[in-house]
């Protein structure tokens, strides 16, 4: 990347040189004839122009050039850059389903989160690349978010697909395909199991009703209670027999 300054001078033959970033607050980039923090090492200078090498995303921004000529009429100028960083596109993120049931509806998802400027996108379906939607047709496509959308998706739209992203910048890079796959649905079947679903519920049902009129419920209640009351019962007697045993042995005591 070049950050270009040029400048001319009356006088002064060493003009003082400095170049700022200043997109978020102001960093020295080149002061008092070197260059400073991660530039050192990347970034070279020619009269007042910036050559910077091995350029990342954190170098774009905002950068100003700084010219001073004390011995000259005017003694200060500057000028302002803006860097702007491309990326290529990279491989695209595809969510594409393997089936689909005819009639719902279904979106497929193509993107790429790192390409700048960013990427738009094309659908391909059987290595062919899906035209603009005619009326009838039973997909739209938006090129910039990369969705694909079957309102009512059909047997016809069964096939093998895939998405490209492109910016402009470097090569087009595609996702791996994925065929997918569109199956009617099922009535016949669906019915059948509502109709066994009621049956179970019915019979279940009528198996309660059943047992409540010959009594089993009664019966089931009347020997629960019984067996609750019985070890109280004998419990009691229990007690009892050890209260007059106690009194008995404190008599005969009193006696002696």
């Amino acid at each position: 990347a070049v950050l270009s300054c040029v400048f001319k001078t009356e006088k002064d033959q060493n003009p003082r040189i400095e170049w700022k970033k200043t997109d978020e607050g102001v960093s020295l980039v080149y002061f008092n004839g070197s260059f400073t923090g991660s530039f050192k090492e990347r970034a070279s200078i020619e009269g007042a122009t910036v050559r910077l090498h091995k350029v990342t995303l954190k170098d774009a921004g905002e950068y100003r050039c700084e010219v001073s000529a004390p011995e000259d009429s005017v003694n200060l100028g500057e000028t302002g850059i803006t860097l702007k960083v491309l990326v290529p596109p990279h491989i695209p993120f595809c969510e594409i389903p393997s089936s689909a049931l005819t009639g719902s509806l279904v979106e497929l998802r193509c993107s790429d989160q790192h390409s700048i400027p960013p990427a738009v996108y094309t659908w391909y379906k059987d290595k062919k690349p899906l035209s603009i939607p005619p009326v009838n047709a039973t997909y739209t496509f938006n090129k910039k978010t990369g969705i694909l959308t079957f309102q009512t998706v059909t047997k016809a739209d069964a096939g093998q697909y895939h998405c490209e992203a492109k910016n402009g910048v470097g090569h087009p890079k595609s996702c791996v395909g994925n065929h997918m796959n569109i199956d009617d649905l099922n009535v016949p079947a669906i019915i059948a199991g509502i109709i066994v679903l009621c049956l179970v519920i019915s019979v279940c049902t009528l198996g309660a009703w059943y047992a409540h009129r010959q009594g089993y419920f009664s019966r089931k209640l009347a020997t629960t209670v019984h067996s609750f009351h019985r070890p109280c019962h004998s419990g009691s007697h229990s007690v009892m027999e050890q209260l007059t045993s106690a009194a008995r042995t404190s008599t005969e005591q009193r006696t002696c």
